[in-house]
């Protein structure tokens, strides 16, 4: 038996042995027109040949999409170890935000701009965005201008930005997160181009009062790379459900699938006496937590307290402290 097949106005003849194999190359679908001898007209082949399409329904699936980046990408490098430098990497035209005095050295070919506001959204530059912009910094106990540096020359450039004091540098890939992460409010340092950044207002009471980083939290948004500051040493955690319970001042950030919350640090007993203060910080669910080591306020208090009133250095717990100032040159 003959079929005529017709597709975009065009007709062709085919036998009927030769329709599987014309459905295997796509010649033929379901929504194909077909006529044959005997019928009134044409008709879909799927009512002509059901059997050709067993258990292939005639979906048009839609063409898989491009990633969209709307950040640039840029490429780094962390340098040193206590005290580190990330050097940030930049094609002619991409451009890298940072806190305002965070810029260590820049290369040839590379100009920086102080502005309000990180540039992520180029219809908040009235009034009232100004003002939004002023309000978010100031909340978050940051400085309201930031800093862009964009390559204008040729050829790859570098600029590179300082830690504010000992600690770790934490390299983000915010689209491996899920474009999103909330942080304490004085860790950002630097980000690509299109990050976003904003304040995450702390939603629970007793999470804002009692768990170290306040109301305000800091949140950076985008599909590029981020990097925050962390005091002494630097741990990762990923969460799959489980609780973890974190001293309050170690916690850094976390992933906004992370739920945030305060506890008591055990019973009356331990809260008093036991030296991890009253609250502990948990956090449980699905996400990525960054954690670390020395708070930079535990530091500035462990500095302060060695320092006696008038400026005079404390004896490192030892009668002969102010002897051994005179022996090592330090009396005063």
């Amino acid at each position: 038996m003959w079929y005529y097949i017709t597709d975009s106005n065009q007709r062709k003849q085919a036998h009927a042995d030769e329709l599987p194999l014309l459905e295997e190359q796509g010649a033929i679908k379901p929504s194909t027109l077909m006529w044959t001898d005997g019928m009134a007209d044409w008709q879909p082949a799927s009512e002509v040949r059901p059997e050709l399409f067993d258990d292939k329904p005639d979906v048009n699936l839609p063409s898989i999409p491009a990633k969209v980046i709307n950040s640039d990408v840029v490429d780094y490098d962390i340098l040193g170890d206590d005290m580190q430098i990330v050097e940030v990497e930049l094609d002619p035209g991409e451009v890298v935000i940072a806190e305002a005095g965070a810029m260590n050295y820049v290369e040839e070919g590379i100009t920086f701009d102080t502005r309000m506001g990180d540039g992520s959204n180029a219809t908040e530059s009235g009034i009232m965005g100004i003002i939004k912009n002023i309000g978010s910094r100031v909340l978050t106990g940051e400085s309201i201008f930031m800093t862009h540096f964009t390559h204008e020359g040729q050829g790859k450039k570098r600029v590179a930005f300082a830690a504010p004091y000992p600690g770790k540098i934490i390299p983000v890939d915010l689209s491996q997160i899920g474009g999103e992460l909330i942080c304490q409010k004085d860790s950002f340092l630097c980000a690509a181009r299109g990050t976003k950044l904003s304040i995450a207002f702390n939603k629970k009471f007793g999470a804002g009062l009692f768990g170290g980083e306040g109301f305000i939290l800091q949140r950076l948004q985008g599909d590029g790379m981020a990097f925050v500051h962390a005091g002494g040493t630097v741990v990762k955690k990923e969460l799959k459900g489980e609780t973890l319970r974190v001293d309050t001042g170690c916690l850094v950030a976390f992933a906004p699938t992370v739920e945030y919350d305060i506890e008591r640090a055990g019973n009356l007993k331990s809260m008093i006496f036991g030296g991890e203060g009253l609250f502990l910080a948990t956090l449980k669910g699905h996400g990525t937590v960054y954690l670390q080591s020395l708070p930079f306020a535990r530091l500035a208090d462990r500095i302060a307290g060695q320092i006696a009133p008038g400026g005079r250095r404390q004896g490192e717990g030892s009668l002969l402290g102010g002897v051994g100032n005179l022996l090592d040159g330090d009396g005063r």
